[in-house]
């Protein structure tokens, strides 16, 4: 019972910054898409922070849920929106920034996030009754805005990191780089097991997008402590 609690709790303190970090990514894409002359997205009801047109049940609903039974963070995504380069006005320019907006989005939330952080810890009394909560509110808001950032501006296609990178090649070394898509999931599926063994290998690919959000709160904390 006290381990359901502790559940229950972890996933109501995570919900708040989950939700809008995977929102303002899809949200952000759909925005920057529409800025480049697609409306695809918000023909699609995207261009929004509404989270019911972005859910997805695997990526909201039952990952996150499956990773806060298991002792890890709350951890997921959101469905992606569609998108149709044919319609930029600057093909590879539109191709680079709209990939670009979703971790930018995450960027600046969890940059906000850790101001916030560093604002409640040195201005706010400790005696304040939700402090404790917020605290931890806003640090997981930096985790999972710098995670899902990071992970994805990784360049292994399809992720957003490797559509940037696309932008600037043609050609047949164009072709060579979107073919590495169908190795992907196996690519994923080896560093899930090598972690699974104790090979950490996610966690040393997604250290230094979690040494930025750690280095953000402690340099807030020292301008305003």
């Amino acid at each position: 019972m006290e381990n359901m609690n502790q559940i229950i709790f972890t996933i109501a303190q995570s919900l708040p910054g989950f939700l809008l970090a995977i929102v303002a990514h899809e949200a952000a894409h759909a925005w920057m898409a529409l800025k480049f002359g697609d409306r695809t997205a918000q023909a699609a009801g995207r261009l929004t922070l509404n989270p019911a047109a972005h859910y997805d049940p695997w990526g909201t609903v039952l990952f996150p849920l499956l990773s806060a039974v298991t002792g890890f963070a709350v951890i997921g995504w959101a469905k992606p929106v569609p998108i149709d380069i044919r319609n930029f006005r600057q093909m590879r320019k539109g191709i680079f920034w709209v990939s670009f907006a979703g971790p930018l989005a995450n960027i600046i939330l969890g940059t906000i996030s850790a101001f916030l952080v560093a604002l409640i810890a040195t201005q706010v009394s400790p005696d304040f009754a939700y402090y404790t909560v917020l605290i931890a509110m806003l640090k997981y808001s930096v985790f999972i805005n710098f995670i899902l950032a990071g992970f994805n501006l990784i360049p292994l296609p399809p992720l957003d990191g490797s559509k940037m990178v696309s932008a600037f090649l043609k050609g047949p070394t164009l072709y060579k780089y979107e073919s590495l898509a169908a190795y992907t999931p196996m690519i994923f599926m080896g560093t899930l097991l090598l972690s699974f063994v104790g090979i950490h290998t996610i966690g040393y690919l997604l250290m230094p997008a979690q040494w930025a959000g750690q280095f953000l709160i402690f340099a807030f904390y020292q301008l305003m402590g």
